[in-house]
């Protein structure tokens, strides 16, 4: 008997001691933003802009009473060949438009070509189902516009699911 409680005792410190220890529910790496920050020249001539990206941090499945959690990656994309955009704010926001989160503090840049993420755990669901980002940025004058894509997936068993949304400008 005793053998039998050592032995259910160790597969139960086992299991804890696999199980995932995440302390961020959402992150964007803090380094790659700190060596991204920039002052920007108010001088500079440059063209302003907002956008909107719907992402889900759950969805409904069978019923409005049964939901299935997500990541969420937020890809954050300059599609310019030369120029250099800015990224002013990144704005998490709730199914009831409250402000969850705001990514950074002053204004960063994507160089040429260049994406950087920032990505919603499946355990957050503080954004609910209707969560949503705003982005502010500046680009060059005659530069094309950054692109901000939502990449939403979860894997329960053996059934995978995945969609992407695209971020519209609002300004």
């Amino acid at each position: 008997m005793k053998s039998h409680l050592i032995l259910c005792l160790s597969l139960i410190a086992l299991t804890l001691s696999c199980e995932e220890r995440t302390t961020n529910i959402s992150s964007i790496n803090p380094e790659n933003l700190a060596k991204r920050a920039i002052k920007i020249n108010k001088s500079d001539s440059l063209v302003s802009g907002t956008t909107y990206l719907s992402v889900y941090s759950q969805i409904y499945s069978q019923s409005e009473h049964k939901t299935h959690n997500l990541t969420a990656m937020v890809s954050l994309r300059n599609t310019s060949i030369k120029d250099t955009i800015y990224l002013l704010k990144a704005e998490y926001f709730d199914t009831h438009g409250k402000s969850v989160r705001t990514y950074f503090d002053e204004p960063i840049y994507l160089a040429p070509l260049e994406t950087t993420e920032i990505i919603i755990n499946e355990k957050d669901i503080s954004g609910g189902t209707g969560s949503n980002f705003i982005f502010e940025w500046n680009t060059p004058k005659n530069c094309p516009e950054p692109l901000f894509e939502g990449i939403m997936n979860s894997t329960m068993g053996q059934q995978g699911l995945s969609f992407v949304t695209q971020g519209h400008r609002i300004n």
